[in-house]
Protein backbone atom coordinates (compact mmCIF):
# COMPACT_ATOMS: atom_id res chain seq x y z
CA UNK A 1 0.00 0.00 0.00
CA UNK A 2 2.78 2.39 -0.93
CA UNK A 3 0.39 5.19 -1.91
CA UNK A 4 -1.20 5.25 1.55
CA UNK A 5 0.94 7.08 4.05
CA UNK A 6 -1.17 6.37 7.12
CA UNK A 7 -4.63 6.36 8.64
CA UNK A 8 -5.80 9.64 10.13
CA UNK A 9 -8.62 10.55 12.50
CA UNK A 10 -11.23 12.71 10.80
CA UNK A 11 -11.65 14.84 13.91
CA UNK A 12 -8.48 15.17 15.98
CA UNK A 13 -5.98 14.33 13.24
CA UNK A 14 -4.17 11.64 15.21
CA UNK A 15 -2.37 9.28 12.86
CA UNK A 16 -2.00 5.51 12.82
CA UNK A 17 -0.07 2.93 10.82
CA UNK A 18 -2.08 1.14 8.14
CA UNK A 19 -3.87 -1.71 9.94
CA UNK A 20 -7.38 -3.19 10.39
CA UNK A 21 -8.56 -0.46 12.77
CA UNK A 22 -11.38 1.97 12.25
CA UNK A 23 -11.81 4.37 15.18
CA UNK A 24 -9.45 6.77 16.91
CA UNK A 25 -8.20 5.71 20.35
CA UNK A 26 -8.24 9.34 21.49
CA UNK A 27 -11.64 10.71 20.37
CA UNK A 28 -13.42 7.64 18.92
CA UNK A 29 -13.98 9.36 15.56
CA UNK A 30 -13.59 7.36 12.31
CA UNK A 31 -10.26 6.86 10.57
CA UNK A 32 -9.51 7.73 6.95
CA UNK A 33 -6.69 6.62 4.60
CA UNK A 34 -4.22 9.39 3.74
CA UNK A 35 -2.73 9.12 0.25
CA UNK A 36 0.52 10.44 -1.11
CA UNK A 37 -1.21 12.55 -3.77
CA UNK A 38 2.09 13.71 -5.26
CA UNK A 39 2.99 10.11 -5.99
CA UNK A 40 -0.49 9.41 -7.37
CA UNK A 41 -0.37 12.51 -9.59
CA UNK A 42 2.96 11.35 -11.02
CA UNK A 43 1.40 8.04 -12.08
CA UNK A 44 -2.19 8.68 -13.03
CA UNK A 45 -3.46 10.23 -16.27
CA UNK A 46 -6.70 10.10 -18.21
CA UNK A 47 -4.94 7.78 -20.61
CA UNK A 48 -3.78 5.41 -17.85
CA UNK A 49 -7.35 5.24 -16.60
CA UNK A 50 -9.02 4.60 -19.95
CA UNK A 51 -6.35 2.03 -20.79
CA UNK A 52 -7.01 0.15 -17.56
CA UNK A 53 -9.40 -2.70 -16.74
CA UNK A 54 -13.11 -2.39 -17.56
CA UNK A 55 -13.92 -2.25 -13.86
CA UNK A 56 -13.29 -0.19 -10.74
CA UNK A 57 -9.67 -1.28 -10.90
CA UNK A 58 -8.94 1.21 -13.69
CA UNK A 59 -8.76 3.68 -10.76
CA UNK A 60 -6.34 1.60 -8.67
CA UNK A 61 -4.03 4.57 -8.15
CA UNK A 62 -6.75 6.22 -6.03
CA UNK A 63 -7.70 3.09 -4.10
CA UNK A 64 -6.10 1.79 -0.88
CA UNK A 65 -4.50 -1.21 -2.58
CA UNK A 66 -0.99 -1.74 -3.87
CA UNK A 67 -1.03 -1.94 -7.66
CA UNK A 68 0.77 -5.30 -7.60
CA UNK A 69 -1.54 -7.05 -5.14
CA UNK A 70 -3.89 -9.70 -6.62
CA UNK A 71 -7.44 -8.37 -6.48
CA UNK A 72 -10.61 -10.02 -5.29
CA UNK A 73 -12.54 -9.11 -8.40
CA UNK A 74 -15.82 -10.30 -9.90
CA UNK A 75 -16.09 -7.38 -12.32
CA UNK A 76 -17.55 -4.51 -10.31
CA UNK A 77 -17.89 -1.08 -11.85
CA UNK A 78 -18.02 0.72 -15.18
CA UNK A 79 -21.81 0.53 -15.02
CA UNK A 80 -23.96 2.54 -17.46
CA UNK A 81 -24.51 6.27 -17.11
CA UNK A 82 -27.75 6.70 -19.04
CA UNK A 83 -29.20 9.93 -20.39
CA UNK A 84 -32.71 9.76 -18.94
CA UNK A 85 -34.62 11.77 -21.53
CA UNK A 86 -38.10 10.40 -20.77
CA UNK A 87 -37.77 10.75 -17.01
CA UNK A 88 -36.16 14.13 -17.54
CA UNK A 89 -39.13 15.23 -19.62
CA UNK A 90 -41.46 14.24 -16.77
CA UNK A 91 -39.43 16.31 -14.32
CA UNK A 92 -38.54 19.27 -16.58
CA UNK A 93 -34.84 18.41 -16.78
CA UNK A 94 -32.98 18.40 -20.09
CA UNK A 95 -29.75 16.82 -18.83
CA UNK A 96 -30.77 14.15 -16.35
CA UNK A 97 -28.60 11.04 -16.06
CA UNK A 98 -29.11 7.78 -14.21
CA UNK A 99 -26.03 6.00 -12.87
CA UNK A 100 -27.31 2.43 -13.09
CA UNK A 101 -25.45 0.34 -10.52
CA UNK A 102 -28.02 -2.44 -10.81
CA UNK A 103 -25.66 -3.66 -13.57
CA UNK A 104 -22.97 -4.72 -11.08
CA UNK A 105 -22.31 -8.48 -10.67
CA UNK A 106 -24.52 -8.88 -7.57
CA UNK A 107 -26.74 -6.03 -8.77
CA UNK A 108 -25.80 -3.28 -6.31
CA UNK A 109 -23.09 -0.70 -5.74
CA UNK A 110 -21.82 -2.78 -2.81
CA UNK A 111 -19.68 -4.78 -5.24
CA UNK A 112 -17.44 -1.72 -5.48
CA UNK A 113 -16.71 -1.47 -1.77
CA UNK A 114 -16.47 -5.23 -1.18
CA UNK A 115 -13.98 -5.79 -3.98
CA UNK A 116 -11.69 -3.24 -2.33
CA UNK A 117 -12.30 -4.46 1.25
CA UNK A 118 -11.66 -8.13 0.52
CA UNK A 119 -8.55 -7.34 -1.49
CA UNK A 120 -7.18 -5.40 1.50
CA UNK A 121 -8.43 -8.00 3.99
CA UNK A 122 -6.74 -10.85 2.18
CA UNK A 123 -3.54 -8.82 1.94
CA UNK A 124 -3.70 -8.31 5.72
CA UNK A 125 -3.93 -12.06 6.26
CA UNK A 126 -7.62 -12.61 7.03
CA UNK A 127 -9.00 -15.96 5.90
CA UNK A 128 -12.50 -15.21 7.20
CA UNK A 129 -14.49 -12.14 6.16
CA UNK A 130 -17.76 -10.86 7.55
CA UNK A 131 -20.22 -7.98 7.56
CA UNK A 132 -23.34 -6.49 9.09
CA UNK A 133 -25.83 -5.96 6.30
CA UNK A 134 -29.30 -4.92 5.25
CA UNK A 135 -28.95 -7.25 2.26
CA UNK A 136 -26.93 -5.90 -0.63
CA UNK A 137 -23.66 -6.02 1.28
CA UNK A 138 -24.38 -9.59 2.37
CA UNK A 139 -24.91 -10.58 -1.29
CA UNK A 140 -21.63 -9.03 -2.31
CA UNK A 141 -19.49 -10.32 0.57
CA UNK A 142 -20.77 -13.87 0.05
CA UNK A 143 -20.11 -13.70 -3.71
CA UNK A 144 -16.64 -12.18 -3.46
CA UNK A 145 -15.63 -14.56 -0.67
CA UNK A 146 -16.73 -17.51 -2.80
CA UNK A 147 -14.63 -16.23 -5.69
CA UNK A 148 -11.58 -15.74 -3.45
CA UNK A 149 -11.94 -19.01 -1.52
CA UNK A 150 -12.43 -17.18 1.79
CA UNK A 151 -14.76 -18.25 4.59
CA UNK A 152 -17.61 -15.77 5.11
CA UNK A 153 -20.13 -14.88 7.81
CA UNK A 154 -22.83 -12.33 7.02
CA UNK A 155 -25.10 -10.97 9.74
CA UNK A 156 -28.55 -9.72 8.73
CA UNK A 157 -31.81 -8.63 10.40
CA UNK A 158 -34.08 -11.67 10.51
CA UNK A 159 -36.94 -9.81 8.75
CA UNK A 160 -34.87 -9.06 5.63
CA UNK A 161 -36.51 -9.40 2.22
CA UNK A 162 -36.51 -12.99 0.98
CA UNK A 163 -34.95 -11.95 -2.31
CA UNK A 164 -31.85 -10.74 -0.51
CA UNK A 165 -31.71 -13.80 1.74
CA UNK A 166 -31.83 -16.19 -1.23
CA UNK A 167 -29.30 -14.21 -3.25
CA UNK A 168 -26.87 -14.39 -0.34
CA UNK A 169 -27.38 -18.00 0.68
CA UNK A 170 -26.77 -19.27 -2.84
CA UNK A 171 -23.04 -18.49 -2.57
CA UNK A 172 -22.62 -21.04 0.22
CA UNK A 173 -21.23 -18.90 3.04
CA UNK A 174 -22.59 -18.64 6.58
CA UNK A 175 -25.63 -16.42 7.16
CA UNK A 176 -26.57 -15.33 10.68
CA UNK A 177 -30.11 -13.94 11.08
CA UNK A 178 -30.40 -11.66 14.12
CA UNK A 179 -33.69 -10.71 15.76
CA UNK A 180 -33.63 -6.93 15.62
CA UNK A 181 -32.94 -4.12 13.19
CA UNK A 182 -29.66 -3.24 11.45
CA UNK A 183 -28.39 -1.23 14.40
CA UNK A 184 -28.71 -4.32 16.63
CA UNK A 185 -26.86 -6.38 14.02
CA UNK A 186 -24.10 -3.81 13.69
CA UNK A 187 -23.61 -3.63 17.46
CA UNK A 188 -23.13 -7.40 17.62
CA UNK A 189 -20.64 -7.33 14.74
CA UNK A 190 -18.64 -4.57 16.40
CA UNK A 191 -18.29 -6.76 19.49
CA UNK A 192 -17.17 -9.77 17.45
CA UNK A 193 -14.75 -7.64 15.41
CA UNK A 194 -12.93 -6.57 18.57
CA UNK A 195 -11.54 -10.08 18.83
CA UNK A 196 -9.52 -9.30 15.70
CA UNK A 197 -9.87 -12.74 14.12
CA UNK A 198 -12.16 -11.84 11.20
CA UNK A 199 -12.08 -9.07 8.65
CA UNK A 200 -15.41 -7.26 8.98
CA UNK A 201 -15.69 -5.19 5.83
CA UNK A 202 -17.80 -2.45 7.43
CA UNK A 203 -16.16 -2.54 10.87
CA UNK A 204 -12.39 -3.10 11.21
CA UNK A 205 -11.86 -2.85 7.42
CA UNK A 206 -14.21 0.12 7.07
CA UNK A 207 -11.55 2.78 6.27
CA UNK A 208 -10.57 0.76 3.20
CA UNK A 209 -14.02 -0.60 2.31
CA UNK A 210 -15.62 2.82 2.13
CA UNK A 211 -13.02 4.04 -0.38
CA UNK A 212 -14.59 1.82 -3.04
CA UNK A 213 -17.56 4.20 -3.21
CA UNK A 214 -15.31 6.88 -4.71
CA UNK A 215 -15.28 4.92 -7.95
CA UNK A 216 -18.85 6.08 -8.61
CA UNK A 217 -17.60 9.66 -8.71
CA UNK A 218 -14.65 8.66 -10.89
CA UNK A 219 -16.88 6.85 -13.38
CA UNK A 220 -19.54 9.54 -13.59
CA UNK A 221 -16.86 12.13 -14.32
CA UNK A 222 -15.17 9.96 -16.93
CA UNK A 223 -18.49 9.06 -18.58
CA UNK A 224 -19.45 12.75 -18.78
CA UNK A 225 -16.28 13.41 -20.78
CA UNK A 226 -14.21 14.38 -17.74
CA UNK A 227 -16.80 16.87 -16.52
CA UNK A 228 -18.34 16.81 -13.06
CA UNK A 229 -22.14 17.03 -12.78
CA UNK A 230 -23.84 20.15 -11.49
CA UNK A 231 -25.94 18.09 -9.07
CA UNK A 232 -26.02 14.55 -7.75
CA UNK A 233 -28.83 12.91 -5.75
CA UNK A 234 -27.57 10.19 -3.41
CA UNK A 235 -29.57 7.68 -1.33
CA UNK A 236 -28.37 7.72 2.28
CA UNK A 237 -28.06 4.78 4.66
CA UNK A 238 -24.81 5.07 6.66
CA UNK A 239 -23.91 8.27 4.79
CA UNK A 240 -20.62 6.84 3.51
CA UNK A 241 -21.60 6.73 -0.18
CA UNK A 242 -22.48 10.41 -0.17
CA UNK A 243 -19.31 11.54 1.58
CA UNK A 244 -17.08 9.34 -0.57
CA UNK A 245 -18.69 10.58 -3.79
CA UNK A 246 -17.65 14.06 -2.79
CA UNK A 247 -14.16 12.89 -1.81
CA UNK A 248 -13.78 11.17 -5.19
CA UNK A 249 -14.57 14.36 -7.10
CA UNK A 250 -12.10 16.34 -5.01
CA UNK A 251 -9.37 13.74 -5.53
CA UNK A 252 -9.70 13.94 -9.30
CA UNK A 253 -8.85 17.62 -9.00
CA UNK A 254 -6.00 17.03 -6.52
CA UNK A 255 -4.19 14.70 -8.90
CA UNK A 256 -4.81 16.80 -12.01
CA UNK A 257 -7.39 14.65 -13.82
CA UNK A 258 -9.80 17.57 -13.85
CA UNK A 259 -8.51 21.12 -13.94
CA UNK A 260 -11.12 23.01 -11.96
CA UNK A 261 -12.13 22.44 -8.37
CA UNK A 262 -15.46 20.58 -8.48
CA UNK A 263 -18.60 22.60 -7.73
CA UNK A 264 -21.07 19.72 -7.66
CA UNK A 265 -24.05 20.23 -5.35
CA UNK A 266 -24.86 17.07 -3.42
CA UNK A 267 -28.39 16.19 -2.26
CA UNK A 268 -29.42 13.50 0.23
CA UNK A 269 -32.41 11.19 -0.25
CA UNK A 270 -33.92 9.14 2.58
CA UNK A 271 -37.12 7.31 3.44
CA UNK A 272 -39.47 9.21 5.74
CA UNK A 273 -39.47 6.16 8.03
CA UNK A 274 -35.68 6.39 8.51
CA UNK A 275 -34.52 9.95 7.89
CA UNK A 276 -31.96 11.00 10.51
CA UNK A 277 -29.70 12.78 7.99
CA UNK A 278 -32.50 14.56 6.14
CA UNK A 279 -34.17 15.53 9.41
CA UNK A 280 -30.93 17.19 10.53
CA UNK A 281 -30.61 18.99 7.19
CA UNK A 282 -34.18 20.26 7.33
CA UNK A 283 -33.68 21.42 10.91
CA UNK A 284 -30.46 23.22 9.96
CA UNK A 285 -28.34 21.33 12.48
CA UNK A 286 -25.35 19.03 12.10
CA UNK A 287 -26.19 16.72 15.00
CA UNK A 288 -27.82 13.55 13.66
CA UNK A 289 -30.39 12.16 16.06
CA UNK A 290 -30.86 8.36 15.84
CA UNK A 291 -34.30 7.07 14.87
CA UNK A 292 -36.06 3.70 14.93
CA UNK A 293 -36.44 2.58 11.28
CA UNK A 294 -39.93 1.92 9.92
CA UNK A 295 -39.82 1.80 6.12
CA UNK A 296 -40.05 -0.59 3.19
CA UNK A 297 -36.62 0.71 2.09
CA UNK A 298 -34.74 -1.77 4.27
CA UNK A 299 -31.40 -1.19 2.54
CA UNK A 300 -31.52 2.39 3.83
CA UNK A 301 -32.90 1.48 7.27
CA UNK A 302 -29.95 2.54 9.40
CA UNK A 303 -31.32 4.57 12.27
CA UNK A 304 -27.92 5.56 13.65
CA UNK A 305 -25.77 6.21 10.56
CA UNK A 306 -22.01 5.95 11.14
CA UNK A 307 -21.22 8.76 8.69
CA UNK A 308 -24.39 10.77 9.26
CA UNK A 309 -22.62 13.85 10.60
CA UNK A 310 -20.20 13.88 7.68
CA UNK A 311 -23.03 13.43 5.18
CA UNK A 312 -24.87 16.42 6.65
CA UNK A 313 -21.69 18.46 6.43
CA UNK A 314 -21.04 17.45 2.82
CA UNK A 315 -24.56 18.37 1.73
CA UNK A 316 -24.48 21.66 3.59
CA UNK A 317 -21.03 22.69 2.37
CA UNK A 318 -21.96 22.05 -1.27
CA UNK A 319 -25.25 23.96 -0.95
CA UNK A 320 -27.44 20.89 -1.30
CA UNK A 321 -30.73 19.79 0.24
CA UNK A 322 -32.24 16.70 1.79
CA UNK A 323 -35.57 15.14 0.90
CA UNK A 324 -37.46 12.28 2.54
CA UNK A 325 -40.28 10.28 0.96
CA UNK A 326 -43.09 8.06 2.21
CA UNK A 327 -43.45 4.35 1.44
CA UNK A 328 -46.12 5.13 -1.16
CA UNK A 329 -43.81 7.67 -2.79
CA UNK A 330 -41.05 5.05 -2.81
CA UNK A 331 -43.29 2.69 -4.80
CA UNK A 332 -44.26 5.55 -7.13
CA UNK A 333 -40.58 6.31 -7.70
CA UNK A 334 -39.83 2.69 -8.58
CA UNK A 335 -42.72 2.64 -11.06
CA UNK A 336 -41.80 6.01 -12.56
CA UNK A 337 -38.20 4.99 -13.26
CA UNK A 338 -39.27 1.63 -14.68
CA UNK A 339 -42.00 3.07 -16.91
CA UNK A 340 -39.85 5.89 -18.31
CA UNK A 341 -36.35 4.41 -18.52
CA UNK A 342 -36.81 0.64 -18.30
CA UNK A 343 -34.79 0.32 -15.08
CA UNK A 344 -36.23 -1.75 -12.24
CA UNK A 345 -34.75 -0.36 -9.04
CA UNK A 346 -35.03 -1.64 -5.50
CA UNK A 347 -36.74 0.45 -2.82
CA UNK A 348 -33.61 2.59 -2.34
CA UNK A 349 -33.92 3.59 -6.00
CA UNK A 350 -37.54 4.54 -5.40
CA UNK A 351 -36.32 6.82 -2.62
CA UNK A 352 -33.78 8.45 -4.96
CA UNK A 353 -36.25 9.01 -7.81
CA UNK A 354 -39.05 10.37 -5.62
CA UNK A 355 -36.62 12.66 -3.79
CA UNK A 356 -35.28 13.77 -7.18
CA UNK A 357 -38.84 14.58 -8.28
CA UNK A 358 -39.49 16.63 -5.13
CA UNK A 359 -36.24 18.54 -5.59
CA UNK A 360 -37.10 19.22 -9.23
CA UNK A 361 -40.58 20.42 -8.30
CA UNK A 362 -39.18 22.94 -5.83
CA UNK A 363 -36.90 24.38 -8.56
CA UNK A 364 -33.62 23.07 -7.15
CA UNK A 365 -32.14 22.37 -10.59
CA UNK A 366 -31.76 24.56 -13.62
CA UNK A 367 -33.49 22.84 -16.53
CA UNK A 368 -30.23 22.58 -18.50
CA UNK A 369 -27.96 21.68 -15.58
CA UNK A 370 -26.39 18.21 -15.48
CA UNK A 371 -28.15 16.18 -12.79
CA UNK A 372 -27.10 12.64 -11.87
CA UNK A 373 -29.24 10.30 -9.77
CA UNK A 374 -27.56 7.24 -8.25
CA UNK A 375 -29.56 4.01 -8.55
CA UNK A 376 -27.75 1.62 -6.25
CA UNK A 377 -29.63 -1.70 -6.40
CA UNK A 378 -31.90 -3.90 -8.50
CA UNK A 379 -35.64 -4.25 -7.95
CA UNK A 380 -35.87 -8.04 -7.99
CA UNK A 381 -34.21 -8.02 -4.56
CA UNK A 382 -37.13 -6.11 -3.03
CA UNK A 383 -39.99 -7.28 -5.25
CA UNK A 384 -42.15 -8.14 -2.23
CA UNK A 385 -42.41 -4.41 -1.47
CA UNK A 386 -44.53 -4.19 -4.63
CA UNK A 387 -46.77 -7.17 -3.88
CA UNK A 388 -50.37 -6.10 -4.23
CA UNK A 389 -49.31 -2.78 -5.70
CA UNK A 390 -48.51 -3.90 -9.25
CA UNK A 391 -49.86 -6.69 -11.41
CA UNK A 392 -52.07 -7.43 -14.45
CA UNK A 393 -54.29 -4.56 -15.51
CA UNK A 394 -56.33 -6.81 -17.81
CA UNK A 395 -57.77 -10.19 -16.76
CA UNK A 396 -59.69 -12.29 -19.27
CA UNK A 397 -60.83 -15.90 -19.63
CA UNK A 398 -59.00 -16.38 -22.95
CA UNK A 399 -61.84 -15.54 -25.31
CA UNK A 400 -60.89 -13.38 -28.34
CA UNK A 401 -64.12 -11.37 -28.19
CA UNK A 402 -63.48 -10.62 -24.53
CA UNK A 403 -59.94 -9.48 -25.35
CA UNK A 404 -61.18 -7.21 -28.16
CA UNK A 405 -63.71 -5.68 -25.78
CA UNK A 406 -60.92 -4.93 -23.30
CA UNK A 407 -58.93 -3.30 -26.11
CA UNK A 408 -61.90 -1.16 -26.99
CA UNK A 409 -62.24 -0.04 -23.38
CA UNK A 410 -58.52 0.78 -23.23
CA UNK A 411 -58.82 3.05 -26.24
CA UNK A 412 -61.75 5.01 -24.83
Amino acid sequence: MARIKQLECRECGHTYAVAPIYVCDFCFAPLEPVYDYDEVAARITRESITGGPMSIWRYVDLLPVDAEVPRVDIGAGLTPLLKADRLGQELGLNNLYIKNDTANPTHSFKDRVVSVALTVGREMGFDTVACASTGNLANSVAAHAARAGLRSFVFIPSDLEQGKIVTTAIYGGNMVAVDGNYDHVNRLCSEIAQKGEWGFVNVNLRPFYSEGSKTLAFEVTEQLGWKVPDHVVVPVASGSLLTKFRKGLNELHKVGIIADEPQTTIHAAQALGCNPVVAALKAGVDAVRPVRPDTIAKSLAIGNPADGYYAVRAVTETGGFGEDVSDEEIVSGIRLLASTEGIFAETAGGVTVSALAKLAERGTFGKDEIVVALITGMGLKTAEALTGRVGPNIHISGDIEEFEEEMRLLSV
